[in-house]
């Protein structure tokens, strides 16, 4: 089992080392096919591995080598397969194989294709290393390694300054959250002497409830993972990371890397548990993030921002899952919003493609008959995402909301007031693309066109995965009374389960029914405001109120840019003039004065050994006087 482990991992890092170093003299398609084939091989592998894991046995430990020894703590390069990592390892490769293979028909015209599918794969490695690494070291490895991948791919079309500057954000504002990762890595190390997940889980009973320690340790934690999450206030960088072509926003912004901060909390729940006052903090973090976010996403005109504030609004349904102690409802719509989020991204780009590069949606319109296949295949993400009954999206956001239920019915209507604005800034996306009259130009009409079957089969696998993905984990209501099947599975990982009242199945069934009249009343209200009444735009209306707000983001970048990046630049120009007018003039002093003091040295160092006898018998002489009267 241990050579199947390393496989996995090492392939993809195979295809990185091969196109990199000879992807610029082969052909396109041998560079893609290779990368697209190394990852799909890990994941054949990964899911043998996950058909006969026995869960209980425990978790595989593979140990590569010793790593080092420091003060008594070994740390050990190896890897841990248990139900959590094979579950972020399926999602990883098999997600990642079906865009890679998109990227093939999407980056086909692009000149750095060889470039894009390298970076692709030291993608999937890193993420491979961050979710499969048996301790916090190896994670933090993997988790720098997606940061420096996300930096590249963001910022791959780099002849645009502002995609340049996108990635740079993206790259700062990830490094003030790996910062607060790092501090909680070395604290977990100096009190429990050791990093591996099993050793601290073991003596993670040193840590009293709620004491000063597991309350910073567990605060520096979330920050990291509010960073590579894109949680309050860490979170300006993802709508703008849409600078990236688009298999970058399906398969980082969408489908991993920014899971990696729920990952990060699940696979520490035993540090977690011991903390519910973070906990709480992390469960009012993921309700603000998920409205702002929702809020944002109901005037935006950009396809891909439009899905990008809805990532960050799913991710903050995933956070108030965690801070309620529901960890397997948070991995369970990771799992959801990995099918049909990058199906949407997907789909987007697909849209993207046949307009000849346009993202602004009152440009499109009417293209349902035009490109048939996305539209059914983005419908049905449409409708996944929004709560459509027995979809995907609409059961594993279910057992989000009855366990906030659970916790507090206030909690419930925050996030179905929320769940309500998902539902409708995505129709409104859904009919201003695909319905009414097309409203580009005439030469993008004429080249209107289907995408090639590269990029149209991935999103009919997805598709399905949207419409059945959530079988995977019996629905709550179903599952009454008897824990769910992937808690089943999940449940050895967790050290303390957090015991939420159980909701009466009357009630269960009552808010049940209320979701699935309010996505149908949505559904029913938006087609009636843009297709019955004909209101889909014909160009950009002046916004006012709430809609100026939203479409703005509330000035929150702005409101950035003055507080922090002007203020950065005001240090560093400050800086500048210091560096300049007192450290340079300083050291020219020193220098000017070395220089003239030479030349004053110069007139007496003038070759005349009578002169020097003198002024050596004159020395002397002083020397021997100042010695006899000190005497």
């Amino acid at each position: 089992m241990e050579n199947l482990i390393y496989t996995i991992i090492l392939l993809p890092l195979v295809g990185f080392l091969f196109n990199g170093l000879f992807g610029k003299n082969l052909p396109k398609i041998f560079v893609g096919s290779l990368a697209t084939l190394m990852v799909f091989a890990s994941f054949c592998i990964t899911a043998y591995l996950f058909v006969n894991f026995d869960s209980n046995s425990g978790p595989v430990i593979a140990k590569a080598f010793e790593w080092f020894t420091i003060d008594g703590m070994q740390i050990n390069f190896s890897f841990q397969i248990d139900q959590l990592s094979l579950m972020m390892m399926m999602i990883i490769t098999g997600i990642g194989s079906l865009i890679h293979l998109y990227s093939i028909g999407y980056m086909s015209h692009d000149k750095g294709f060889y470039k894009f599918f390298t970076y692709l794969n030291l993608f999937i490695f890193s993420m491979l290393l961050l979710v499969m690494g048996s301790n916090y070291l190896i994670l933090f490895i993997g988790w720098e390694g997606v940061g420096v991948c996300s930096y590249l791919l963001i910022g791959f079309w780099y002849s645009n300054k502002e995609y340049g500057k996108a990635a740079r954000k993206a790259f700062i504002m990830n490094r003030i959250g790996d910062l607060g990762l790092l501090v909680g890595i070395f604290m977990i190390a100096y009190y429990t002497n050791s990093l591996e997940y099993v050793t601290v889980k073991q003596n993670s009973s040193v840590f009293e409830l709620d004491s000063t320690i597991i309350i910073f340790i567990t605060s520096s934690l979330f920050i990291g993972a509010a960073g590579k999450s894109a949680q309050v206030p860490l979170y300006t960088w993802l709508p703008d990371a849409m600078a990236g072509p688009t298999p970058v926003s399906a398969l980082i912004h969408a489908a991993t890397m920014v899971t990696a901060g729920i990952y990060l909390i699940v696979r520490s729940n035993f540090l977690f548990s011991n903390a519910p006052t973070v906990m709480n903090g992390i469960m009012y973090i993921g309700l603000l993030t998920a409205a702002l976010a929702a809020f944002y996403a109901l005037r935006q005109n950009d396809i891909k921002k439009v899905l990008a504030y809805s990532t960050i609004s799913q991710l903050g349904f995933m956070f108030v899952a965690v801070g309620l102690g529901a960890y397997t409802a948070a991995m369970f719509h990771l799992m959801t919003h990995a099918f049909f989020k990058a199906l949407l991204f997907l789909g987007s780009g697909s849209v993207i493609h046949s307009m000849s590069g346009e993202q602004n949606m009152m440009k499109m319109g009417g293209l349902k008959s035009k490109i048939k296949i996305t539209h059914i295949t983005f419908l049905i993400g449409t409708f996944a995402i929004s709560g459509m009954p027995l979809f995907s999206g609409m059961i594993s956001k279910d057992e989000i909301l009855i366990s906030a239920w659970a916790k507090n019915p206030i909690f419930w209507v925050i996030l179905f007031i929320i769940a309500a604005m998902t539902a409708t800034y995505m129709f409104r996306l859904y009919y201003l693309t695909f319905h009414g009259s097309f409203r580009g130009t005439e030469d993008q009409k004429k080249h209107l066109h289907e995408s090639p079957l590269s990029m149209t089969l991935p999103l009919m696998i997805l598709a399905i995965l949207a419409v059945v993905g959530g079988f995977i984990n019996l629905p709550h209501f179903v599952a009454h009374g008897e824990l769910s099947n992937l808690h089943h599975w999940l449940e050895p990982l967790y050290v303390f389960d957090t015991t939420l009242p159980e909701v009466p199945f009357n009630t269960e069934m009552i808010l049940l029914g209320i979701t699935i009249l309010m996505f149908f009343g949505i559904w029913f209200y938006v087609r009636n405001l843009y297709v019955s009444k004909g209101k889909l735009a014909t160009s950009e209306k002046k916004l006012i109120g709430w809609e100026k707000l939203s479409a703005k983001k509330l000035y929150i970048d702005e409101l950035y840019h003055a507080l922090i990046v002007k203020t950065t630049e005001g240090f560093g120009h400050g800086g500048k003039m210091f560096d300049d007018n007192v450290l340079d003039k300083a050291v020219d002093f020193i220098g000017e004065g070395a220089e003239d003091s030479g030349k004053s040295m110069k007139k007496i160092q003038n070759g005349n050994v009578e002169n020097y006898v003198l002024i050596m018998s004159l020395a002397i002489g002083i020397i021997l006087i100042v010695n006899f009267i000190l005497q």
